[in-house]
């Protein structure tokens, strides 16, 4: 009888934890503004639902 009752727990766990909705990867990947006609921006975001990673690179034009 106890052999039963783990494994029967064991199933509802295993349930719980597929039931439960995973995270989904929010990744964006920003380059310029449209209006921009010389873009020196790069921004990238990743968004996991319990973790978040944003990354943002700048760079300056050189001057003619």
């Amino acid at each position: 009888m106890r052999q039963q009752r783990k494994w029967a727990v064991a199933g509802i766990a295993l349930l719980a934890v597929v039931a439960v909705r995973h995270p989904t990867p929010d990744i964006r990947l920003l380059t310029h503004d449209i209006g921009d006609p010389r873009p020196r921006r790069f921004q990238a975001a990743i968004d996991l639902g319990l973790v978040g990673v944003s990354v943002l690179y700048t760079w300056t034009a050189r001057a003619r």
